[in-house]
């Protein structure tokens, strides 16, 4: 009926699916140069839908993010308590990383590292939202060192905060690295490195 609310109408598409759509967009794009044309396109959304359900660009930027960082870090959950070892978990996720290498995987990078190289500090919201999220991750190798230190496989005396930055460290710069193009065989051999200062 003409004059009647549409508040009250159902959402006529998935939101967590567009979300999905929306952070492959800013994935393999990056921010700055996702333009809300590119967005509308690829959700296949008008922009009242856009700003009814997800406000602005930067707003469902920080909801793809919160999205990215919530999915990995309960998958590397899963992935460690699976795990045979912490030591192997480590090594899993490294070799995972190395095989992304000459791929378009690899190519796209780490939605993590790609926004913290694009803000670094420059947005005070988004940079809560990036150190949100690597604290996140940090949790999952600090249960992973200790484990693995339990377990004998890494030394004992050694401080788990520190290994834990090394690998966040270690992971950057591969992520960095394949998204460059380096070729397979030579982050390899960079990860047998990573992994030899563990032991």
């Amino acid at each position: 009926m003409a004059g009647m609310s549409t508040l009250g109408r159902p959402l006529e598409f998935d939101p967590d699916k567009a979300v999905d759509i929306a952070m492959e967009v800013f994935w393999c794009r990056g921010y700055e140069t996702t333009s809300m044309t590119d967005l509308l396109d690829a959700m296949d959304l008008s922009k009242s839908s856009f700003y009814q359900t997800f406000g602005n660009k930067q707003q469902i930027f920080e909801r793809c993010l919160k999205r990215y960082v919530d999915t990995l870090s309960t998958n590397m959950e899963k992935e460690l308590n699976a795990s045979r070892s912490g030591r192997s978990f480590i090594e899993n996720m490294l070799d995972t990383i190395a095989s992304t290498a000459e791929q378009e995987e690899g190519a796209k990078g780490c939605l993590m590292v790609n926004s913290a190289n694009e803000f670094g500090q420059k947005d005070s919201v988004i940079a809560t939202s990036l150190e949100d999220g690597l604290q996140l991750f940090t949790k999952v190798f600090i249960k992973a060192v200790k484990r693995a230190q339990s377990e004998g496989g890494i030394s004992a005396g050694a401080d788990p905060h520190v290994i834990v930055n090394y690998l966040h460290v270690s992971i950057s710069g591969l992520r960095t690295m394949i998204k460059t193009g380096a070729d397979k065989k030579s982050i390899k051999g960079t990860v047998t490195l990573i992994l030899k200062a563990l032991d």
